[in-house]
């Protein structure tokens, strides 16, 4: 029997890898995170209309109950997408045990010294809004991507939220749901992190406690999926942390505590060098974390503070930016260790912060598409091109004709770039060193979620409708 053991852990090693080189090929094909496939929002094999509108090329369109910013994805015939509807019954938040447990999930510490304090995430100081009194359900749904018929609608909670956002600027169903193609990760925060399979039985879920944002501006930061560890970043206003959790059971793995304030980014997880590491932006540090145990291997200090964009990968470096009153880009190499601020470590860094026409995003996240960096200034309709690779501008200040304020991260196909603000137009350029405008579409509905590409379609969610698009 002996002889045999061997060449049985050799077929068990072939055959994880076979089925790893598929999931990572079928995802290629999908749009399973709201970044998509790549997570630097290109569909690789995606081949979308250039022109759409209320009437052209609509495959089809479908009401969404509720309110939601969460963005859709997509695997296979089954588009998901988050929202929550006030169901108008009046009723009192839920008071969440002061267990051990919720202790344990809440770690204690000083508040984080972030910069920009005393300010919501518009920057304006508007008061904070008012914690709502009425019962809330917190629903996932799973539509037909060919017919737009709703599969399944599951409502993960139902409750009175502890706390509002800005009306206009957010929702309770914000962060955008995840999935390995086998199961889904829908996390509405405060009020809940879930696992379903695509069938719609619920797996597991599991509450991390009530997180308290900036003057309520609300939640909206997107769990992050590697193989059998999802990742959840929790910077609040107290008692910031980081869980990395069993994908399968949704038991914690570990727990780090973050010396940050409020963001809304999603972590990034990529592999080098024999190591998978958790890339997340934050205000008073970029911080890579080792899955296995949360351990810090390197940051890096400098970006603004309200920190949303996620971070991308070009080969072995990780690019990070944020916008919120000054401007700020790092490309960091992967193989950095420790504390890499200020020194030669960092490939380049970008900094406009005397120039005010230029600006990095400091909502929409970047676009990588092949070496070229798409961003816009703050949450406004002027867009710079760089290269990724040295950090040279192909481009800046170009103002947008027909976009005026953006909240969507930009998306590219078949050597296009399409960018949606927040009236519901989107401004179709060819991806070129050279600014060029292909079309330009205009939806009644205004949008706020980023689109997904798949194949020939692209689904847009708007603030009433989810449409689907295709050349007719």
């Amino acid at each position: 029997m002996k002889i045999f053991v061997p060449c049985l852990v050799i077929l068990a090693g072939l055959t994880t890898n076979l089925m790893a080189e598929e999931t990572a090929q079928q995802r290629e094909f999908n749009w399973p995170e709201w970044r998509g496939p790549l997570a630097t929002g290109v569909a690789p094999h995606g081949n979308p209309p250039l022109k759409w509108s209320e009437e052209e090329n609509v495959d089809w369109k479908v009401e969404i109950p509720g309110l939601g910013y969460s963005s859709p994805i997509v695997w296979g015939d089954q588009v998901f997408v988050l929202t929550a509807v006030d169901t108008g019954k009046k009723g009192q938040p839920t008071a969440k045990p002061d267990t051990a447990q919720a202790k344990e999930q809440r770690p204690t510490g000083d508040r984080p010294r972030g910069r920009g304090r005393g300010r919501g995430r518009g920057g304006r100081g508007r008061r904070p809004s008012e914690a709502p009194t009425t019962i809330h359900d917190f629903v996932v749904m799973s539509l037909n991507r060919k017919s737009g018929d709703v599969i399944w609608k599951k409502t993960a909670r139902s409750q009175v939220p502890h706390e509002g956002f800005r009306p206009g600027d957010n929702s309770f169903a914000s962060a955008s749901p995840v999935t390995d193609g086998k199961y889904l990760y829908a996390s509405f925060g405060s009020f809940g992190i879930y696992c379903y399979d695509l069938k719609g039985k619920l797996i597991w879920e599991k509450d991390l406690g009530d997180f308290h944002m900036r003057n309520g501006f609300g939640e909206g930061g997107t769990p992050a999926l590697h193989g059998d560890w999802l990742i959840v970043n929790c910077d609040q206003e107290t008692d910031s942390f980081i869980v990395g959790m069993n994908a399968k059971t949704g038991e914690i793995q570990w727990k780090i505590d973050r010396d940050e304030a409020s963001s809304w980014g999603t972590p990034l997880i990529v592999e080098f060098d024999g190591k998978t590491q958790v890339v997340v932006n934050g205000a008073n540090r970029v911080r890579s974390y080792d899955i296995n145990n949360g351990k810090v291997i390197w940051e890096c200090g400098g970006q603004t503070g309200n920190v949303i964009p996620a971070p991308v990968r070009l080969g072995d470096n990780v690019i990070c930016m944020s916008g919120w009153k000054g401007t700020a880009i790092f490309s960091i190499p992967l193989s950095a260790q420790g504390d890499i601020s200020g020194t030669d470590t960092i490939n380049w860094y970008y900094d406009r912060s005397s120039d005010y026409r230029a600006g990095t995003p400091y909502v929409p996240s970047p676009l990588l598409y092949g070496d070229a960096l798409y961003f816009l200034k703050s949450y406004n309709g002027i867009l710079t091109r760089m290269s990724a690779v040295t950090g040279e501008v192909d481009y800046d200040n170009k103002r947008l004709a027909s976009i005026s304020r953006v909240y969507a991260s930009p998306v590219g196909a078949a050597d296009r770039v399409y960018i949606t603000g927040r009236s519901g137009t989107t401004m179709v350029l060819k991806l070129s060193p050279e600014y060029e405008v292909l079309a330009t579409n205009k939806l009644d509905s205004p949008v706020d979620a980023t689109p997904a590409i798949v194949g020939d379609q692209m689904i847009v969610r708007g603030q009433k409708y989810l449409y689907c698009f295709r050349e007719k």
